[in-house]
């Protein structure tokens, strides 16, 4: 799985005009799966954030982790993560698990999340989403396993 963090002072994702998604501090968390990837790699690419120490402690070193900040994740499902740019200027997408796939990874990554103690707000897989956000830093951290 791939997935690209921000951290935030705030962020939200608005679906036809609606807000599905609101977090304060915390994390911003685009995800993509691969079609490699399976509910193992969601669950291991779901610890690796939860202890990332990339926020900012007493002394304003990046010390802590987002649950010892009582911040919160809003997790994005983001297919353009796995664009192939190797030839054209048209980026491809079938490198990107197939959209059930794609699908069941994404909500399984976020209930891992939840499952570790994170507030977990979410997007909606699929929709056309505007997400808007204030990048805390900025520190945006790219990850893939």
């Amino acid at each position: 799985m791939r997935a690209l963090l921000q951290r935030v002072t705030e962020a939200t994702v608005t679906v036809d005009g609606q807000t599905v998604g609101r977090i304060g501090p915390g994390l911003l968390i685009l995800v993509c799966a691969m079609p490699d990837d399976d509910a193992a790699r969601a669950e291991a690419l779901a610890a690796k954030i939860a202890k990332l120490r990339i926020f900012r402690d007493a002394a304003g070193k990046m010390n802590l982790a987002l649950p010892d900040t009582g911040g919160a994740a809003l997790v994005v499902s983001q297919f353009t993560l796995a664009a192939d740019t190797s030839r054209g200027n048209r980026p491809g997408f079938s490198g990107a698990a197939p959209p059930a796939l794609g699908q069941a990874l994404y909500d399984h990554f976020a209930d891992h999340l939840a499952s570790l103690g994170l507030p977990v707000e979410r997007g909606v897989f699929g929709a056309e989403m505007q997400v808007a956000l204030v990048n805390d830093g900025p520190v945006t951290i790219w990850l893939e396993n």
